[in-house]
């Protein structure tokens, strides 16, 4: 067999996320946040490498052009039943891969550990919905799962752009359009994709990733123009997913961009993947800030302060927002994580109002049990 395909094998088998192959060093895999390699295995090399390189280009002209003139290339891989994004680097000048197992079953909503409220969103007619995180962060699931959810319920055209390409959705009740951003794929760059997509008739577009100020303006432009626009970005909370948009801008223009992202910022979705405290699997650690009358007002501040939006996500619970520290403290009370992950999260100024969360959570958890036992009596 391909040792490629015993290697992946290998990683389906082990449950592994991602596969990290480099010179002088065994197949390692990605398990539970853990490294493993691959004991029975040899030792990478330079020829095995450009081995396992000539496997997943197939003699594709176009994708060797781009990774020698590049020096890396994003691209997929189906084997057997298995869909991967592969990331292809160099190192001292020889091929090194990052291989991302994607699962072919997504998951349902209610399995992910998020609210309702962000399933809910999903139906206004047009606005932002942004799901962030950073790398490894589950952004990707939970956005296809999104998509899939609208796909079962919603008769809406969905055009997505990826790079690549990770869940083949198959139309529903909508109908989806999913095209590929890259050098010979469906579009150049997310940009150009977004911008065409005005012509498109869609009524959900959905961006894989807004990663520069040109693709941010399209999409505003899009949400604007009466879209609803779902996109991620590599951000680690909510507050600073709204700092780093107005940020895109020069100083001058964010006064006009603060009033846009107050009217049309529906939601954002952070969130965390934490390992679980008893080490069977990783927990999900939301925070999701609906974009209500206070949190508009906070983001239309000439002097815009990332405490005051995490005040207003913490003032906000009966409208369905939840802050990091709540969620922390929810999944430390139901005994999913420890307390020193837990902290870990946080700075230690927040460490009292965490203590404050988790007895207050603990008081209404006792008494729901007491109540409970009473009326079985």
């Amino acid at each position: 067999m391909v040792l490629i395909e015993s290697i992946i094998k290998e990683a389906i088998e082990k449950r592994a996320s991602d596969i990290h192959l480099t010179n002088g060093l065994k197949p390692i895999l990605r398990i539970a946040r853990d490294l493993v390699e691959i004991a029975d295995m040899d030792i990478l090399d330079e020829n095995a490498l450009y081995e396992i390189y000539d496997y997943i280009i197939r003699g594709n002209i176009i994708k060797d052009e781009i990774y020698k003139k590049e020096r890396k290339l994003d691209t997929s891989l189906v084997f057997e039943n298995t869909r991967l994004r592969v990331n292809i680097s160099f190192s001292m000048d020889i091929p090194i891969f990052t291989m991302r197992l994607i699962s072919n079953d997504l998951p349902l909503f209610h399995t992910l550990g998020l609210p309702e409220v962000i399933k809910n969103v999903t139906y206004q007619p047009q606005g932002l919905i942004l799901v962030t995180g950073k790398t490894n962060s589950g952004k990707s699931t939970t956005l296809n799962v999104l998509i899939d959810e609208i796909n079962k319920k919603q008769n809406k055209k969905i055009i997505t752009l990826e790079s690549p390409i990770e869940y083949r959705h198959t139309s529903k009740k909508s109908v989806i359009i999913q095209k590929e951003i890259g050098p010979g794929k469906d579009s150049l760059t997310y940009y150009e994709g977004v911008k065409n997509a005005l012509r498109e008739d869609g009524d959900i577009l959905v961006i894989g990733e807004i990663r520069d100020k040109e693709t941010m303006e399209a999409a505003i432009d899009m949400a604007e123009s009466g879209h609803l626009v779902i996109g991620t970005l590599h951000t680690k909370g909510c507050a600073e997913t709204v700092d780093r948009i107005i940020n895109f801008y020069d100083v001058r223009d964010q006064f006009q961009i603060k009033n846009l992202l107050s009217s049309l910022l529906k939601i954002v979705v952070s969130q965390r993947l934490l390992k679980s405290a008893n080490n069977d699997g990783l927990v999900l650690v939301p925070e999701v800030m609906i974009v209500d009358n206070t949190v508009a007002a906070c983001i239309r501040k000439e002097k815009f302060s990332v405490s005051e939006i995490e005040d207003a996500i913490q003032g906000a619970k009966d409208k369905g927002s939840i802050s990091l520290i709540n969620s922390l403290a929810k999944l430390y009370v139901e005994g999913k994580l420890n307390l020193e992950q837990v902290k870990s999260q946080i700075d230690e100024k927040n460490y009292q109002n965490l203590n404050r969360i988790i007895m207050q959570l603990n008081v209404t958890r006792n008494a729901n049990i007491t109540g409970g036992n009473i009326n079985k009596m």
